[in-house]
């Protein structure tokens, strides 16, 4: 008979150990170890191994390994076609995760509707609403194909057996975290469980040629929850992210087997389900306040995109023993460390004010090139002075105070002059070797002091020392 053993898992992050801890030292959490069970046979696992050996072939020198074009799966959708790098491999397993309620139930509905309408068998599972639940949605929708079938269970051998009979060509889990195995004697959702039903699909999906879609739920930090194997298990980790209270979603390629990552699809959430935004960049700008200051607009590369989006910063004098420095959808460390840039190199007294800086439209950008537009939007709010309502700022600041040459720059500064913009200032190293656009004037700095009288001018009325 088999012997069964007891183990402790951490389910943030998978560290195993034979006696129960009360703090992971893995992951440094507090109470997320749980006991499971153990059993010394592994069927599964020698079934999996025995298939293995029986379809490896010898190896082969590369240059004798025929060449393939990759047949993609057109969704229909551009923004996600995008963010996919072009489609929907076949045999590709792909992780989609995000916060509850923010749309990834009702985006991969609409994917499925969007193939099966193309004459591909789809086949939805989920496991967190009843097929019922599932058809409400699919109403609201308006999908209605009978290539689209709907599946409620949990019980992957069951799975298995209904993808064997219906044999599609698209598998959607909803989500992975309730599957569970029967041969693994732990509850649904635990580390054991994700990562041996993620092993089960990977072995469906690349056996089969079948692409299978699974979702994952999130950590309150933000990351899918499970194993971090998880995400290497997988071809393609996407995250969709945005706020519950606004109507715009972004799809984030963090990982992608098949094409560029960190490429980005931006849909607007509405009665009808998820809409794609064609020019993302007249969104973000549309309710922008000319004369304002503490902003500024730069050009940032998320992916193979331009995306124009305006930084806001406001500056006041502190209440408090130590300044507040708060950013949302920027680092926090890159705020502090361009203040002090700012002090050291030009002169700004701000060490005793408060900073509080964001990134209009709920994007959140981690680019260099958006160094120079986030430190010139600080010197506006400080000094009182407004910047040009037709200015593009880019470029990377170093702690010398330099302004750096930056990746890209032809194609920001085209999607600039699509917009009606007419200046941008940039690093001088970039400049030459590319076309500059007509009707829009570039000019070339070196440092920050010298962008900040270009882009906001030597008023000031604010206080200032000399070095």
């Amino acid at each position: 008979m088999a012997k069964t053993k007891t183990k402790f898992v951490c389910q943030e992050c998978g560290y195993e150990t034979t006696k129960w801890m009360g703090k992971c030292p893995g992951c440094q959490e507090w109470n997320t170890m749980v006991e499971e069970f153990v059993s010394s046979s592994t069927p599964g696992w020698r079934t999996s191994q025995t298939t293995m050996q029986s379809s490896r072939t010898k190896p082969q020198p590369i240059t004798q390994v025929p060449r393939e074009k990759e047949e993609r799966m057109d969704t229909t959708m551009a923004e996600l076609n995008r963010v996919l790098g072009g489609g929907v491999v076949p045999g590709s397993l792909i992780l989609v995760g995000g916060d509850p309620g923010i749309g990834k139930s009702t985006l991969l509905l609409q994917v499925s509707a969007a193939l099966a309408s193309s004459k591909k068998k789809v086949l939805y599972i989920s496991g967190e609403e009843s097929i019922k639940q599932t058809k409400l949605r699919a109403d609201r929708l308006g999908i209605t194909d009978d290539q689209l079938f709907v599946f409620a269970e949990t019980a992957y051998d069951i799975i298995e057996q209904t993808i064997e009979s219906v044999d599609p060509e698209l598998v959607i889990i909803d989500s992975i975290q309730t599957v569970h195995l029967q041969s693994v004697n732990s509850a649904p959702g635990s580390v054991t469980q994700v990562r041996e039903s993620t092993s089960a699909l990977m072995q469906i999906a690349k056996s089969k040629g079948i692409a299978v879609f699974i979702v994952g739920h999130v950590t309150k930090q933000g990351s899918i929850a499970g194993p971090r194997i998880l995400e290497h298990m997988v071809d393609s980790v996407l995250y969709f992210e945005g706020e519950r209270h606004h109507t715009y979603r972004i799809l984030r390629a963090v990982k992608n087997r098949f094409g560029s990552t960190n490429e980005i699809g931006i849909f607007e959430m509405k009665e009808v389900g998820l809409e794609e935004v064609k020019n993302p960049s007249e969104i973000f700008l549309e309710e922008r306040s000319s004369g304002a200051a503490g902003s500024a607009v730069v050009a940032s590369m998320e992916g193979t995109r331009t995306v124009l989006v305006e930084i806001q910063a406001l500056i006041s004098p502190t209440s408090y023993g130590q300044p507040r420095r708060m950013a949302t959808g920027l680092d926090h460390n890159r705020i502090s460390l361009l203040m002090a840039v700012l002090e050291k190199r030009v002169g700004m007294l701000i060490q005793n004010q408060d900073a509080y800086v964001k990134v209009a439209g709920g994007v959140r950008l981690d680019e260099p090139a958006i160094d120079l537009a986030v430190a010139i939007s600080i010197a506006s709010s400080f000094r009182n002075v407004p910047t040009q309502a037709g200015d593009i700022i880019i470029g990377e600041v170093g702690l010398t105070g330099e302004v750096r040459r930056i990746a890209r720059v032809e194609q920001r500064v085209l999607e600039a002059a699509k917009l009606g913009f007419e200046r941008v200032i940039l690093p001088k190293k970039n400049l030459g070797g590319w076309t500059v656009p007509d009707g829009i004037e570039v000019i070339g700095v070196q440092s920050i002091d010298e962008a900040i009288e270009v882009a906001i001018g030597g008023a000031s009325n604010g206080p200032t020392f000399e070095i």
